[in-house]
């Protein structure tokens, strides 16, 4: 028996004329009510921008679907001073992408090219307007091996440090309400860190194990999350069929279930930021019967949470 409110999330809020291989990175520009969200493994990969209603969050008519000219791509955010531009982590860095045209610019390879089995991943902007960057490290994640992925930080300015090493599958990054604590998901040993976070420097201290999802499946774990105005993490997850709500300590309080197995990413929307929006994917393994990965997924849960910050450069 658990301790913990079990949710009907409901069925596919909107349903991608093309199954999404793998939906990522969902992000909410208010100015225009726009949702935009990735395809990593389309072929080529794809940016989704949809009109929404900002106070219903129904959707206004079919995403318009930009292809991007490289490999991957693995998350995005808008740039707060360049309309019309997101950051974007690709397979080897980081780089910007014109919301028009697809046109890339790269501004840091971070990976080389002789670094097989390594690529970037989730992302995150700080509330100064920094850009947090979670490598993946395959060989570790499936062999077991010695991690060689890191934890990034680009500034504005165009600097770029190594924050933390011995990263596996990094993943979603979020900050407390009132920005004491970051939070730093790593799928690969199914633990959600907690760093004390100095927002005036960037700097990050105390690394602490919050969360240890010993009761995930094989192969599934913590992927995309959010924080909510009271600093409750929401964390879709993958392989479960559902986004898990926990308290600032690490408690398991609410799962809300979805039609989909593999959860992968939430962000806040709507003019108040009470409306959550989570991206699916198709099994690796292959479509299932009834099971609606792919598309996207809208929840109205009763609270307001925190927006998806822009990066300052």
């Amino acid at each position: 028996m658990t301790d913990h409110l079990t949710k009907n999330g409901g069925d596919v809020w909107y349903r991608n004329p093309t199954p999404n291989t793998l939906g990522e990175s969902p992000i909410y520009r208010e100015s225009d009510s726009t949702l935009h969200w990735i395809d990593i493994l389309a072929k080529p990969c794809t940016v989704h921008i949809l009109k929404i209603d900002p106070t219903t969050g129904d959707a206004i008519g079919s995403a318009r679907v930009l292809e991007v000219p490289l490999d991957s791509i693995h998350a995005l955010y808008f740039r707060r001073d360049v309309k019309g531009s997101y950051i974007v982590a690709y397979r080897q860095g980081i780089a910007f992408l014109d919301e028009q045209t697809g046109a890339i610019e790269v501004v840091k390879k971070l990976i080389g090219d002789e670094e097989q089995g390594m690529n970037s991943n989730d992302a995150g902007v700080d509330p100064q307007g920094r850009f947090w960057l979670g490598d993946v490290d395959a060989s570790a994640f499936m062999k077991g091996t010695e991690p060689r992925g890191k934890l990034w930080r680009y500034d504005p300015d165009g600097s770029c440090t190594v924050m933390d090493t011995g990263v596996i599958c990094g993943n979603g990054i979020g900050w407390s309400p009132d920005s004491k604590y970051m939070y730093f998901n790593d799928t690969g040993p199914k633990v959600v860190w907690r760093y004390d976070f100095d927002g005036k420097t960037g700097d990050i201290s105390n690394k602490t194990k919050l969360i240890e999802g010993t009761d995930f499946p094989q192969g599934g774990g913590n992927d995309g999350m959010v924080i909510d105005e009271t600093g409750n993490l929401w964390i879709a997850m993958w392989g479960m069929n559902e986004v898990r709500v926990y308290s600032p300590e690490g408690k398991l309080l609410q799962s809300i279930q979805f039609p989909a197995k593999c959860m992968t990413c939430t962000t806040w929307g709507g003019k108040d930021n009470d409306i959550l929006f989570v991206t699916s994917a198709i099994p690796f393994t292959g479509p299932e019967a009834g099971d609606e990965g792919g598309h996207v997924f809208r929840y109205k849960p009763g609270v307001k949470g925190l927006p998806k910050y822009s990066f300052a450069g």
